[in-house]
């Protein structure tokens, strides 16, 4: 980032650039969770979630991009050893002990609102000090948002299901 760039980010950029890494072990992991999950999933409509939540591990992986790219603008350097993402990781790595479909799902949800409120604290320390990565994680934050209602409305609809069928 050129020293213009740097002199308009009003606030520590080593918290800020730590805080982007934190978030950046998050998307890694996610994508992993999801990436297994949508390969071990089984019961009804598994197909669809599996797809889904490979949809949806493509836009984590997507984020992680976006995130590394903030942190070198900044002059930091991401995470390089993928043994230090948990380490590093506000939201914990959910394994998908359990592959029903149900399970795999709620485990999206709760990382999904995990990832929600790290971004939205991370919005917090960048308002009015730092419109560009304010502006991109406003973007990944609305991303996580409607990844949450979209696994919450699967899970309703599979409840329905089960329902129906008792």
């Amino acid at each position: 980032m050129g020293s213009k760039g740097k002199s308009l980010v009003g606030l520590n950029i080593e918290e800020l650039v730590t805080q982007l890494n934190k978030a950046l072990a998050d998307e890694w992991l996610a994508y992993y969770q999801y990436w297994i999950g949508a390969r071990l999933v089984t019961g009804p409509m598994r197909q669809a979630a599996a797809k889904e939540l490979s949809e949806h591990g493509a836009e984590e992986l997507r984020h992680a991009d976006l995130l590394a790219a903030r942190i070198i603008a900044l002059d930091g350097t991401p995470i390089l050893d993928p043994h230090e993402w948990g380490k590093f990781a506000n939201c914990s790595y959910l394994k998908p002990a359990d592959p029903y479909v149900k399970a795999i799902l709620q485990q999206a949800v709760v990382g999904e609102r995990c990832a929600i409120d790290v971004y939205s604290r991370i919005l917090g320390l960048t308002k009015d000090k730092d419109l560009i990565t304010f502006d991109l994680v406003l973007s990944i934050l609305k991303d996580e948002a409607r990844h949450e209602e979209e696994f919450e409305a699967f899970l309703q609809d599979i409840d329905l299901m089960e329902k129906r069928r008792s």
